[in-house]
């Protein structure tokens, strides 16, 4: 049927980046579910679990079938966006109650993470996007995975891999930094909020860190717990700062017209409005809950948008290739 040609011509056309829509609607999920807005939040928790699921089978497709094309794309920042959307899920499923499934989502990414990242990290150049921030967010997304295991099942272990998995993180966006282009901020198309994104998740991780002690674990001392809150708070600062700049930046320069890349501008609003939510409860800051309540609606606004915009594109798509 020529319907059917034209939409397996679009989806093989499909790059990795596409991931980042997971990523997005599975972070607004969290987020709503921190407002208290349940049902909506597993609106988009079931939204981006099928769109999971669809992406997973074609990339295990490609990796048994196309093993070149997988190679090809497994080499692009953009390949670790699968690891991030396995952990923001799998934390959304944990907070669920679905422990044995959020355990599971954390084994496909911790398999995932060490092949990629060599992949991707290996194919560096000097000037690059904001897809260059994945490192960052892909490992953070296995801190914020593993920390909030540990708070649901008191697992020790877990608790000092997420915080392990935390500070490497932060090491990675530093390695990362000299290597993106400023210039995208007003130049991108959609993925030079993973800049400020990086950040936000790496205080999310930070965050469920501090969450997870408790009188059954006692995980830090005095020390350690002061410099996980002095951590948590200035991530929280740089990731608002960033917040703003990239706002000004988009207004300043608007860039209309939807770009599968304008998923991975989701995701960082998504992320900034949990960090917040968060950081207000562990960080004892109560005003940082209305901002981050407001950063919520920002958020599910955008992904309002940029899926309308994904809808339209994926239609003309799909006419062209009949």
């Amino acid at each position: 049927m020529p319907g059917i040609s034209g939409l397996r011509a679009w989806w093989a056309e499909r790059p990795p980046a596409a991931g980042a829509a997971v990523m997005a609607t599975g972070i607004v999920s969290v987020a709503l579910h921190l407002t208290g807005y349940e049902t909506l939040s597993l609106v988009f928790l079931w939204l981006g679990c099928l769109a999971w699921l669809a992406l997973a089978a074609d990339f295990c497709a490609r990796l048994v079938w196309r093993r070149q094309r997988w190679l090809a794309d497994a080499g692009t920042p953009g390949s670790l966006t699968a690891v991030a959307a396995t952990t923001v899920l799998g934390t959304r499923l944990s907070l669920l109650g679905r422990q044995t499934l959020a355990e599971e989502f954390l084994a496909v990414a911790v398999l995932l993470w060490p092949v990629l990242l060599y992949l991707v990290v290996r194919r560096w150049e000097r000037r690059m996007p904001g897809a260059v921030f994945l490192c960052c967010v892909a490992t953070e997304g296995l801190a914020v995975l593993a920390a909030t295991l540990a708070a649901a099942e008191a697992a020790a272990w877990l608790a000092h891999a997420a915080l392990v998995l935390f500070w490497l993180g932060l090491v990675l966006y530093c390695v990362a930094l000299p290597r993106f282009d400023p210039r995208q901020v007003w130049r991108g198309s959609g993925d030079h909020w993973v800049a400020g994104g990086a950040l936000a998740i790496s205080a999310l991780a930070g965050a469920k860190l501090l969450a997870a002690d408790s009188v059954r674990l006692y995980l830090w001392n005095d020390d350690d717990e002061g410099v996980l809150r002095d951590m948590t708070g200035a991530l929280l600062v740089l990731c608002l700062a960033w917040y703003a700049v990239l706002l000004v930046a988009e207004v300043a320069r608007p860039r209309p017209g939807y770009d599968v890349r304008r998923w991975a501008t989701v995701f960082p609003l998504g992320m900034t409005a949990a960090a917040v939510l968060s950081g207000a409860i562990v960080l004892d800051v109560p005003w940082l809950r209305g901002l981050g309540r407001v950063l919520v609606w920002v958020a599910v606004a955008a992904w309002l948008a940029v899926a309308a915009g994904a809808v339209l594109d994926a239609r003309a798509g799909i006419r062209a290739r009949r």
